[in-house]
C-alpha cells in the first residue's frame, strides 16, 4: 500500500470552490426586489458620503477606515459588477453598506473578516434569501477572489 501526502485544503480554498464549481442559483423576482429595497433602505441610514470611482482601490482596512472617519468612503466600480441587480446602482450601494460594514465591525478583508463582516450584516436582512446572496456575495465570492488572486465573474451560488 502506498500512502500519498496531501495538501490539506484551506477553509478559502474550499468556500472559493463552493463559488466557482457552482452553478449560479436561481433568485425570484421578489427576492431581487425585497434586496433592492432592503438597500435602498441601508443607504439612507449610511452617514457617509460615497463616492464613485473608476480607480480608487483601498490598499486595507486602516486606509478604508481613515476615510469613514472623514465622513467619504470611495466606492471602485469593478467592486459591483453583479449580474443580480436591475440597475448598477444597487452594486453601488451594497458595496459601500458593506464597506461600512467592516468598519462597524472593526474587521478587515480577510476571509475572517468578510465572514464576520457578512455575521454583522446578516443579523439587519429581511430574510433567509436575502442572507443566503449575501453569503454568496461577501463570502464565497471574497474566498474566490483570496484563491485566485483576482475578481472571479459576478454569480451568485447557494452551496
Amino acid at each position: 500500500m502506498t500512502l500519498t501526502a496531501t495538501k490539506p485544503t484551506t477553509q478559502v480554498e474550499k468556500l472559493a470552490k463552493l463559488y466557482l464549481e457552482g452553478k449560479p442559483a436561481e433568485i425570484s423576482d421578489e427576492a431581487i426586489v425585497q434586496l433592492c429595497d432592503w438597500l435602498m433602505a441601508e443607504l439612507q441610514q449610511l452617514p457617509l458620503n460615497l463616492q464613485f470611482s473608476d480607480y480608487m482601490r483601498y490598499a486595507d482596512a486602516k486606509e478604508m477606515f481613515d476615510d469613514i472617519e472623514r465622513g467619504q468612503l470611495w466606492v471602485a466600480a469593478d467592486s459591483y459588477d453583479s449580474i443580480l441587480y436591475p440597475n448598477p446602482i444597487y452594486g453601488f450601494i451594497f458595496q459601500g453598506m458593506h464597506d461600512y460594514d467592516h468598519y462597524l465591525s472593526d474587521t478587515d478583508f480577510s476571509l475572517e473578516g468578510e465572514i464576520a463582516a457578512y455575521n454583522f450584516t446578516a443579523k439587519r436582512v429581511p430574510s433567509l434569501e436575502i442572507q443566503k446572496i449575501l453569503y454568496s456575495e461577501i463570502v464565497l465570492r471574497s474566498a474566490a477572489y483570496l484563491y485566485l488572486g483576482h475578481a472571479a465573474d459576478p454569480k451568485i451560488a447557494f452551496p
